[in-house]
């Protein structure tokens, strides 16, 4: 299953770029990542396949990681309403999401407290998916 790492950043220029290019270095591939000011601090969602790679280029570049977790990846259409869809099931089984952006492949990037039952309201066979990934 692929990875969110929330990396904690300085909000002045130059430091989304500092933390995307030690990845970069260290061979990391962004495969999606979101980033925001959240009370004066950036704070930086990078979806990762490699995420001891990754943990290991940030730490080394004197960046701090307030969380790493499992999160679900899913194939969406480009069309109206598709997230709605795809959202909706997941909140059909109860199942609750906490995180939610774009891979740079488009898909929905799904973070919550059971990745597993998201893939199930989703659909998904969680051995498959976690197979594709790696």
């Amino acid at each position: 299953m692929p990875t969110d790492l929330e990396v904690s950043l300085f909000d002045r220029p130059g430091t989304l770029a500092a933390a995307s290019g030690a990845l970069g270095r260290a061979g990391v591939n962004i495969e999606g990542q979101c980033a925001f000011v959240c009370d004066g601090r950036g704070v930086y969602h990078i979806l990762v396949a490699n995420a001891e790679l990754a943990r290991r280029a940030l730490i080394d570049s004197g960046f701090l990681i307030l969380s790493e977790r499992r999160v679900v990846q899913h194939a969406i259409e480009h069309r109206p309403g598709a997230a709605s869809a795809a959202l909706s099931r997941v909140a059909e089984h109860g199942v609750s999401i906490d995180l939610v952006y774009l891979s740079a492949r488009g898909e929905l990037v799904l973070g919550g407290d059971d990745p597993a039952a998201i893939q199930r309201a989703l659909g998904e066979d969680s051995g498959a998916a976690a197979q594709a990934e790696g």
